[in-house]
């Protein structure tokens, strides 16, 4: 098969990163020469969703090295499971909570979310043949069992809405199943929070 033929990097990011070092960078030189000195500390791991319109770094206005985040298809938690499956999502609490050893982490779900809408609204078909999004997607089943289902005069956003909020409850719950979590947790040196960003 032939290789395509390279295009360009995006025009955008290029503005955007010169704009970053001639005024973030800048102001900010200091704290990346001893962020490559001395490696990351971050107390907050903040697990979140893909979504462009949800940056955690934006919203809560954070310096670098102030967060370990973690972004996946609908800021999904899945319980504990060790076997020889790819786990990118437990890797990443694994490597946060026993490497970084992260105070605090936090559950970031929002508003209009793509991911609980596709397990919300069973009209849609997969969008390839992988269906990689439809198994990640069944993490929220538990939740929505919870939620008693779409109520008969409950609009699909306002079901969505309430289904992504119990869908953080869960991936809470998710997360007390990992052992070191559950201890440290119980220890009094771990936190667990979950947060809701709108976007509206």
């Amino acid at each position: 098969m032939d290789q395509p033929t390279p295009q360009p990097f995006p025009q955008r990011l290029t503005e955007g990163y010169r704009a970053f070092l001639d005024d973030r960078f800048v102001r900010e030189q200091s704290r990346y020469e001893k962020l490559a000195e001395s490696g990351q500390t971050p107390k907050v791991m903040l697990i979140g969703c893909g979504d462009s319109r949800v940056s955690p770094e934006v919203i809560f206005d954070a310096s670098p090295g102030e967060m370990f985040v973690i972004r996946n298809i609908a800021n999904l938690i899945p319980p504990f499971s060790p076997d020889d499956q790819l786990h990118g999502t437990s890797a990443a609490l694994e490597y946060g909570v026993q490497a970084l050893k992260v105070e605090h982490i936090v559950v970031l779900g929002h508003g209009r979310c793509g991911g609980i809408k596709a397990f919300a609204d069973d009209t849609q078909g997969p969008l390839s043949s992988g269906d990689f999004i439809g198994r990640w997607i069944t993490l929220v089943e538990p939740a929505a069992r919870r939620s008693g289902g779409r109520g008969r005069n409950e609009t699909l956003d306002d079901y969505v809405e309430r289904l992504a909020l119990l869908s953080v409850q869960q991936s809470l719950a998710n997360l007390r199943t990992f052992p070191c979590i559950n201890i440290l947790e119980g220890k009094g040196r771990l936190h667990l929070h979950g947060a809701y960003f709108a976007v509206a």
